[in-house]
């Protein structure tokens, strides 16, 4: 790679001298004596086995080898311009095609409705929004930015905080009515409680962290699952208010133990590689989530605290 590079900087030597007519203008040009001026063309013409220039004590003249040469370097000269152009443009304008991953019902809810601002926005940029709830590898399946809801405090990518996210206890009025409103954590344990992919939750309460065992009737892989349970009246669910705020508003649920919730540390994230080189349209993509859901996210407005 670098005697490529050293080979065209001979063209572009090669090409300066013959636009300023002598050796010595077009050193100070590029900052190199005649001397290594000269050295340098006599290099590329034994590398071309050719002689390029005629050089007199007063002038130097293209042969017409030199001549042919010149016409064609200018050309590529000038290729190579317009394509450094083209990537600078392209680092302050957003397109491509935009790879992100996030979680299914985040994505359904609260990243697919406004993907047709965005897209109205960035004319340039096509959006390849892939759903699932497993953590993708986001280098090596490709993706240029992942949303994430978790703990992501020793991550080993870039993560940017979007969104609190916070988790509440709730169970619809008539289980409440069936079954008696829970007063302390005790008394979750003659409750049904609700959970996916796990066997206990952990709390964050007036005394600090706190973890509560659970032995559920129902078992499930899906959170929706787990949302549509709660609805129907089964029992106790750790709902995320972006999940549930819409019905925690219309009291199809209610808050149980307001004085716990899910740990102050999750929060919704997006992950990313690295900060250098960062294209244009990932900074555009994760700074419009933000804009959208900061200060308070929507989906908390109205809800008591």
């Amino acid at each position: 790679m670098s005697q490529a590079m050293d080979q065209l900087g001979d063209l572009d030597i090669f090409a300066r001298v013959v636009a300023t007519k002598g050796m010595s203008s077009a050193g100070r040009e590029l900052g190199f004596s005649a001397a290594v001026v000269s050295k340098r063309i006599r290099r590329l013409e034994e590398r071309l086995g050719v002689r390029l220039l005629q050089r007199t004590t007063r002038q130097i003249s293209l042969t017409e080898a030199g001549q042919g040469f010149y016409e064609r370097v200018v050309s590529i000269l000038a290729s190579i311009e317009e394509a450094e152009a083209w990537v600078a443009r392209g680092s302050s304008v957003a397109r491509g095609v935009l790879r992100v991953s996030a979680p299914t019902s985040f994505g359904r809810l609260h990243i697919a409705p406004h993907l047709k601002a965005f897209l109205d926005r960035y004319t340039a940029v096509t959006v390849d929004l892939d759903l699932s709830d497993s953590f993708v590898d986001v280098v090596g399946e490709g993706f240029d930015v992942a949303i994430r809801i978790a703990d992501l405090a020793d991550s080993s990518l870039v993560a940017k905080r979007l969104a609190p996210n916070n988790r509440v206890l709730c169970a619809t009025p008539a289980y409440l009515a069936r079954h008696g409103e829970p007063q302390s954590l005790a008394d979750l344990a003659r409750h049904t409680l609700l959970v996916h992919n796990a066997d206990h939750w952990r709390l964050s309460g007036p005394d600090g962290p706190v973890t509560v065992p659970i032995s559920a009737p129902l078992r499930t892989n899906s959170s929706e699952v787990v949302r549509e349970a709660v609805l129907a009246g089964i029992g106790i669910a750790l709902r995320s208010t972006w999940d549930i705020g819409p019905e925690l508003q219309a009291g199809q649920l209610q808050t149980v133990l307001p004085d716990y919730g899910g740990s102050h540390r999750v929060a919704v994230y997006a992950v990313y590689p690295s900060r250098r080189h960062l294209e244009q349209k990932v900074r555009a993509f994760i700074d419009y989530l933000g804009e959208l859901y900061a200060p308070t996210p929507y989906w908390d407005q109205g809800l008591a605290r």
